[in-house]
């Protein structure tokens, strides 16, 4: 492998199984309000032109009061929470629920926390609560994960 490739791969390593407790929290990631144009810029990015979360006049016919954010949006942002704690080699799964519509101006936060620690086909496994909060607390997306210490 060159050097160039090298600097760009993934050193994270994952936290000490030994230390590693039921209810230690992940780091946050704390996001700037949504905007129109953020929600423009993941539309050509992810290749989703649902007119819903662009386009207030469609939004409107459909009965919402304005466009909203992608529910995949929220999802990469939760998936950012994860990979930011542990290498995405030692994630074995990601479930998610979409809770609530994610809407412009919103401040979202996303959180995880350890519920348990167990071995599972002779690895060592911790079980993760996720969710996406904003401002007022309200869950927008909630999910759990399973990330395996070889």
């Amino acid at each position: 492998m060159t050097e160039s490739k090298d600097k760009h791969m993934n050193t994270k390593t994952l936290p000490s199984w030994d230390t590693l407790q039921p209810g230690d929290a992940l780091p946050a990631l704390e996001l700037p309000p949504i905007t129109r144009h953020m929600l423009a810029l993941y539309c050509g990015a992810s290749g989703d032109h649902n007119p819903i979360h662009v386009d207030i006049d469609f939004a409107k016919s459909a009965g919402m009061p304005d466009v909203f954010a992608h529910g995949m949006l929220s999802a990469a942002w939760l998936a950012r929470v994860l990979t930011g704690w542990v290498p995405q080699s030692a994630i074995r799964s990601l479930d998610i629920r979409f809770a609530a519509i994610t809407h412009v101006g919103e401040r979202i936060t996303c959180t995880g926390k350890v519920l348990e620690k167990f071995g599972h086909d002779g690895q060592r496994c911790a079980k993760l609560q996720l969710a996406t909060i904003n401002q007022d607390g309200i869950a927008k997306l909630t999910g759990e994960a399973l990330v395996a210490w070889n």
